[in-house]
């Protein structure tokens, strides 16, 4: 039985931080902006560090990830959206095709975010000759905090929450049956956000793997797909999408992130055959 009596209520933050006339800020796009400029700051505290990267030091220079930080951003922004369109709600789109570029309404995928900044690294590295990988490792290490904001500005919003609870932290969300669910926002946040991101920390600055190219990435890679994986237990799917096998397992989030936990594995197991600079 339900033990409702213990759930939280959801705070009801304003999704919109700052509202200057008709110009609206939203916690999202914080949360973005926030992500990207820390992981510019991070990235460029480690290619700074020799100590990191051996004797043939960083192959990517400061003034590589200062233009790389447009690069991110397009692929980010295009990537997510696209994912989103093509994976979640594609009908949505094709019948009303406008709405492709109302972002402030929400719709962002990280796996299509993903994809997107991908792509972008790998035809930025090979316009200045160095490893794709290494400029892998060093952007999925700089993700961990962007990944948590963006989570939690989905709690904020109260969407992507999760299954009825009756845990003692399930948490009732506005608009829904006023039952208590799990807040698998939160729950994303700090497996995909700030344990992988303390995860990868401990490779990079105790370890030492970026000297040896993709191995960070596939921690990143293979971390959020499996982190994702187990979250998608507890997360009402997508109500466009469901379920795509049975009643109550297989969602797209687990569709998509299955690859990526092969992916990963693969990139850490031949990690020590790269060099950085091919």
């Amino acid at each position: 039985m339900l033990q409702t009596f213990a759930a939280l209520s959801h705070p009801q933050i304003d999704p919109v931080l700052i509202s200057l006339g008709p110009l609206q800020i939203h916690w999202y796009g914080v949360a973005y902006a926030v992500g990207i400029l820390f992981g510019w700051w991070y990235a460029r505290k480690m290619v700074t560090t020799p100590e990191l990267w051996g004797a043939s030091g960083a192959p990517i220079t400061e003034e590589h990830l200062d233009d790389f930080l447009v690069w991110a951003v397009g692929g980010i922004i295009l990537g997510g959206r696209l994912g989103y369109i093509l994976f979640y709600d594609l009908p949505t789109y094709l019948e009303n095709p406008l709405a492709v570029f109302a972002v402030w309404q929400g719709g962002m995928s990280f796996h299509g975010g993903l994809a997107g900044i991908t792509l972008a690294m790998i035809l930025f590295a090979r316009k200045h000759g160095f490893s794709p990988f290494s400029m892998f490792d060093i952007i999925a290490a700089c993700c961990g905090l962007g990944i948590f904001l963006g989570r939690v500005s989905n709690f904020i919003n109260a969407e992507l929450f999760g299954r009825v609870t009756d845990a003692p932290w399930g948490v009732i969300f506005p608009g829904t049956d006023g039952l208590p669910r799990h807040p698998s926002q939160l729950y994303e946040g700090i497996l995909e956000g700030i344990l992988l991101f303390a995860i990868m920390a401990i490779f990079i600055w105790k370890f030492g793997k970026l000297k040896t190219p993709g191995f960070i990435a596939g921690v990143f890679v293979a971390g959020y797909g499996l982190s994702r994986i187990a979250v998608e237990f507890v997360r009402v799917p997508d109500p466009q999408l469901g379920y795509l096998f049975g009643t109550s397992w297989i969602t797209m989030g687990m569709m998509l992130s299955i690859p990526l936990v092969v992916i990963g594995m693969w990139s850490m197991a031949s990690s020590s055959t790269r060099s950085s600079t091919s």
